[in-house]
């Protein structure tokens, strides 16, 4: 099985105790955006805060292992910003489609949704030593 030492969500935490959830079940460093589905904004970053997760409103930028990375909630947003070629990669969610492409220089990707709305659930799986990238589809997995 994969070392995953990062996770990185898309947004649409939709209740703050989904992010003691991700808390109890991973011990990597958890990033993330609100999205547009979520409780008051306020409990939400508390809930963070207890549960050492980053999370922002709108756009976070990170860097692993010299990857200038964004995450963003819309699509639009992701696709305006990667012609910017200011970030090797940019992870979106909202329309909850698994997809990736690439804009100008940049990955732009959207892991799809683990809780499987609009779309079979999926996830993504980026490999930083051999820079591959994987969109998962859940039930395909053996």
């Amino acid at each position: 099985m994969n070392d995953v030492e990062v996770v990185l969500h898309c947004g649409d935490w939709c209740a703050p105790s989904t992010l003691a959830y991700f808390r109890e079940n991973f011990t990597g460093d958890i990033y993330g955006v609100y999205g547009n589905v979520h409780d008051d904004a306020k409990v939400v970053q508390k809930k963070a805060k207890e549960n050492k997760i980053i999370i922002k409103e709108d756009k976070l930028r990170i860097k692993i292992e010299k990857l200038n990375i964004l995450l963003t909630h819309y699509p639009e947003t992701a696709q305006r910003i990667a012609k910017t070629n200011k970030y090797h990669m940019i992870f979106y969610g909202h329309n909850h489609k698994p997809w990736k492409e690439v804009i100008a220089k940049t990955y732009v990707i959207n892991p799809g949704t683990l809780a499987g709305m609009f779309y079979r659930a999926s996830f993504a799986l980026y490999d930083t030593k051999t820079r591959k990238l994987e969109l998962i589809i859940l039930d395909e997995l053996k």
